[in-house]
């Protein structure tokens, strides 16, 4: 019997029976995938805890057969990321990135940056805790690789420069708009200076969040046009956002 074998992230269970659990699970190479891990609950030796949310594991399994779920024989714990545990906040973070990486990936083929982008997000908020800043990286970086990034520091009609000191924002239109693009329609308002933080952030190491502080103005600004860019790439109302709204983590 053929076994696979990946590193990859536990994005979340659920309990089958007296014993088993159903696992969805994230790799660099094949993507989201789902298996079913006979006895689980009771084999210490073969799971463990690796099969807890946010573990980054190497996961071993066998082919399915027709409409089957994977077969999951045994996950070597790399990294529980134990200390999102002590910290809500971060806690709440860990369960959107992850649900968020599952809702804009779907089924597709595997994305190693994106695999990298969702670990050091974990681990950043596992060592550091919980941050507005770290959810604005995150979600920003993700769009980017997941191809929905908004223009930003050129109009997205007209492609001229933007050079006044306030712009504004249409996700539905591309991003970025000129004053003369924009034509008096209600868009968001938004900073230049807002728009050159979050392109500047774009051109760091993809796996860099320590040592971010941002303004509560461009913090409010950014998270409004995430908000509206992330918003039409999802099939439903992301089960997170409703925990991280109890634990201050913004408008979700």
């Amino acid at each position: 019997m053929q076994i696979l074998r990946s590193e990859a992230i536990i994005l979340r269970h659920v309990d089958y029976g007296e014993a088993d659990r159903i696992v969805t699970f994230y790799t660099p190479e094949l993507g989201l995938l789902k298996g079913f891990a006979r006895s689980a609950r009771r084999s210490r030796k073969r799971f463990g805890p690796a099969l807890e949310p946010f573990a980054q594991v190497m996961m071993h399994w066998s082919p399915p057969g027709r409409g089957q779920l994977l077969s999951l024989k045994e996950a070597e714990l790399l990294d529980l990321h134990a200390g999102l545990r002590t910290d809500l906040l971060a806690l709440a973070l860990a369960g959107y990135g992850c649900e968020l990486v599952e809702e804009l990936q779907g089924e597709e083929s595997g994305h190693p940056r994106v695999y990298g982008l969702l670990r050091a997000f974990l681990g950043h908020l596992a060592t550091s805790g919980g941050s507005p800043e770290a959810r604005l990286l995150f979600e920003l970086r993700l769009l980017e690789l997941a191809g929905y990034i908004p223009h930003l520091l050129h109009c997205s009609e007209c492609m001229e420069t933007l050079r006044t000191e306030t712009v504004y924002f249409e996700a539905a239109r591309g991003g970025s708009l000129c004053a003369l693009c924009e034509g008096g329609r209600g868009s968001l308002k938004v900073s230049l200076l807002t728009l050159g933080t979050l392109s500047r952030i774009l051109r760091a190491p993809l796996e860099s969040f320590e040592g971010y502080r941002l303004s509560e103005h461009t913090l409010v600004q950014a998270e409004a046009m995430l908000t509206s860019a992330i918003g039409p790439h999802l099939h439903h109302r992301l089960k997170s956002l409703v925990f991280l709204q109890q634990v201050g983590g913004r408008n979700g």
